[in-house]
């Protein structure tokens, strides 16, 4: 199960394949003696040599933005990672010879609560039978083709747990803790001195004294190269001009609206006369008069108080029978509303508990009890409710057989339409709190009442809030020209103050980035920025997919390599500052062994530390200090140590006091923790330690 924990932490695909598990249940592959998958074709990637496969990526990508609702990028990110792994531990399978049977599978398969909950599954014992669970997807292969083919991913996925599981297995099998290091992490933890110290910190020297060049840190980047090792990066600066209304837009929609509330004479060109229109607050024919003048269509839906605007909730719901409200503002959107119709209790919510049977028109699957015998224990049901009404939930999550049962049999709020006619007429004709039986085309239902709500009808009028062809002509004016002088002065910065814009500075893209500050999705930016004939400085104005424009100036491009001393002085500088420091204080300091002559010589004073051990490494007042407090229990009682460098400057340590923890029948305790730990942390060194290594070609940016 701890195995089963990681892959869950870190596997996108294989969370896509469990969670797929719990709806459909047919197989192929392993039970069936097939399992083939397609050649690889046009490569995404390369790991190792070996190609991933273009279409089979793309339809990841795809079927990952359906279901998660990610952007194409975030999918692409997404779906990568995991391919990127599967593809690196196929490799290590194959090596080692790694392959998963109909055991393996069904070991799965009989952990997944899915599968172990399913009354379809159980034998007459209540326990999961694996031979009905196989039975049932050989009927499926025949009887449902489509969901059969569902099952080919989902067992892919499971083959690929299984290998995982047998792999990591292997490397846990050579890993463990003796009983004698379960006895060190506990004297590590137990053992504690108390100790006296005098701490010169870093800032006692003088700056003069700890210079950093540029020579310095280029030379230390060298010594270091792998740690400075950079992806291609490109910088770009920009400034937006939003295409939204203007306060003068918004008036002249707000005065549209206004026209429309009382009659109007229209000259009709057909008859050379004038006609007179009603108004929205006297016409006959609503459904017209909004599909004429309204941006959204008629909605004849009742509504409760909770989802009017929210700012105008009360005024609306308060109307009476024919009375307008408006213009009002609701979002980004001016309004006229009209009180058509006000039902009391139209909105019912209530609480059941479904007892299907065989030979319902719509049968929950897996159940195979008769009328009779649903009907008996919908009446058994029916009689524990009433005497307590507060164990319905309880009861609705042990026997009903419907989608609600997770959630206590609640329904939520719904009205006329939304159940069964059985079901509705008896919640809109009892009162809250009562509990009844019906039956209805899905079974017997068990009813609770749990609250009542009014809902009014209304007729709304509405215009979206959006700029005039004159504001938008002006923005894009201003873009335009903009561009042009940044052009001209081959600096945006420069222009932007000209024509007292405000700019956004340098932004850093990664090759894969899409969603850009202040301006949302804008994948073309990046592409555009990341092409190889645009230069360092290059303009370009963009059109915004929300509307508006951008206009963008590229500020710098880093080709993939070694960091050079800009991009890594921030990291490097307080590095060999330190050094520095140090250096310095033990020149000066170096030859001190008694502490009170060091305090003296330094002008600071001695201090103590109690009951530290080789755990908690924290000295208060000064920070984490491993390395002093190591060298501290390496002492022994009474004993000075020479000047230690540690990380917030050099110690001068006088151990005080040791007070050694007893000995413990055993260690196996302590030695487990370790091993728990250990395995804690496993798959995720394994991967990455993999991935490290593993030979990786990236093309997404070519297909993205």
């Amino acid at each position: 199960m701890a195995i089963l924990g990681q892959i869950r932490q870190r596997s996108f695909f294989l969370i896509f394949i469990i969670g797929m598990a719990l709806f459909a249940f047919v197989i192929s592959g392993v039970l069936d003696g097939n399992n083939n998958g397609g050649a690889p074709t046009d490569p995404i990637a390369v790991v190792n040599e070996e190609e991933m496969d273009l279409a089979t990526f793309r339809s990841m990508v795809e079927q990952t933005e359906r279901n998660y609702g990610y952007s194409t990028l975030q999918a692409v990110r997404a779906v990568w990672n995991q391919s990127i792994q599967q593809t690196i531990l196929n490799q290590q399978f194959e090596t080692l010879g790694i392959d998963a049977g109909k055991e393996q599978i069904e070991q799965i398969i009989s952990r997944n609560p899915a599968f172990l909950n399913d009354e379809r599954f159980l034998n007459a014992y209540g326990v999961f039978d694996f031979g009905l669970f196989s039975n049932f997807i050989n009927l499926m292969k025949d009887q449902n083709p489509a969901a059969y083919e569902q099952w080919k991913i989902q067992e892919a996925g499971l083959i690929d747990i299984a290998k995982q599981n047998i792999y990591l297995d292997l490397i846990r099998s050579t890993t463990g803790f003796t009983e004698e290091e379960g006895k060190w992490a506990y004297h590590m933890e137990n053992d504690k001195i108390n100790m006296e110290f005098v701490h010169i910190p870093l800032n006692a020297v003088d700056d003069s004294l700890s210079k950093v060049t540029d020579s310095d840190i280029q030379k230390y980047i060298q010594a270091n190269e792998d740690e400075f090792k950079t992806e291609a990066r490109t910088s770009i600066r920009y400034v937006v001009f939003n295409d939204e209304a203007s306060p003068e837009d918004e008036a002249f929609i707000y005065a549209d609206l206004e026209k429309l509330l009382d009659q109007q004479v229209e000259y009709n060109a057909v008859s050379k006369l004038t006609d007179t229109l009603a108004g929205f607050r006297t016409t006959k024919n609503i459904f017209d008069f909004v599909e004429k003048h309204s941006e959204e269509p008629f909605d004849s839906v009742y509504l409760p108080k909770g989802r009017l605007a929210s700012e105008y909730a009360e005024s609306l719901f308060n109307l009476k029978a024919g009375e307008v409200f408006g213009p009002f503002k609701d979002g980004n959107s001016l309004k006229l509303a009209r009180m058509l119709d006000k039902k009391r209790n139209g909105s019912i919510r209530a609480s059941h508990i479904l007892i299907s049977f065989d030979g319902v028109t719509n049968p929950t699957p897996g159940v195979t009890r008769t009328k009779e015998e649903a009907e008996r224990l919908a009446n058994r049901l029916l009689r524990q409710a009433r005497r307590n009404p507060s164990n319905f939930e309880s009861l609705a999550r042990e026997n009903s057989d419907g989608p609600s049962r997770s959630l206590g049999g609640d329904l939520g709020f719904y009205q006329e339409g939304a159940m069964a006619k059985e079901f509705f007429d008896y919640t809109n004709k009892n009162r809250v709190g009562r509990i009844g039986l019906v039956e209805t085309d899905f079974g017997f239902h068990v009813i609770k009442i749990t609250d009542k709500e009014d809902v009014v009808l209304l007729a709304e009028i509405v215009k979206e809030i959006v700029p005039s062809d004159e504001t938008s002509n002006i923005v894009f004016r201003k873009a335009t020209e903009l561009e042009k002088a940044a052009k001209e002065m081959g600096s945006l910065e420069e222009a932007a103050e000209a024509a007292d814009v405000s700019f956004r500075d340098a932004t850093e893209l990664d090759p894969l980035s899409e969603l850009i500050p202040d301006i949302g999705l804008q994948r073309n930016v990046v592409q555009w920025a990341y092409e190889l004939e645009t230069k360092v400085g290059d303009v370009r104005r963009f059109s915004l997919s929300r509307g508006g424009y951008a206009v963008v100036q590229v500020s710098e491009k880093i080709n993939a390599g070694i960091q050079t001393v800009a991009q890594a002085k921030s990291e490097v500088f307080p590095k060999l500052r330190d050094q520095k420091r140090i250096t310095a204080l033990q020149q000066q300091y170096g030859n001190f062994t008694s502490l009170e002559e060091l305090a003296q010589a330094a002008n600071t004073e001695i201090k103590t530390a109690s009951a530290m051990t080789q755990e908690n490494t924290t000295i208060a007042g000064v920070g984490r200090e491993p390395y002093v407090i190591g060298v501290a229990f390496s002492l022994e009682e009474g004993a000075t140590s020479t000047l230690i460098a540690g990380n917030e400057g050099v110690f001068l340590v006088r151990v005080k006091s040791k007070e050694v923890a007893p000995d413990l029948p055993s260690y196996v305790a302590y030695a487990n923790s370790l091993q728990e730990a250990e395995k804690a942390n496993l798959e995720e060194a394994i991967l990455e330690a993999l991935e490290s290594v593993a030979d990786i070609t990236d093309n997404r940016t070519v297909y993205y």
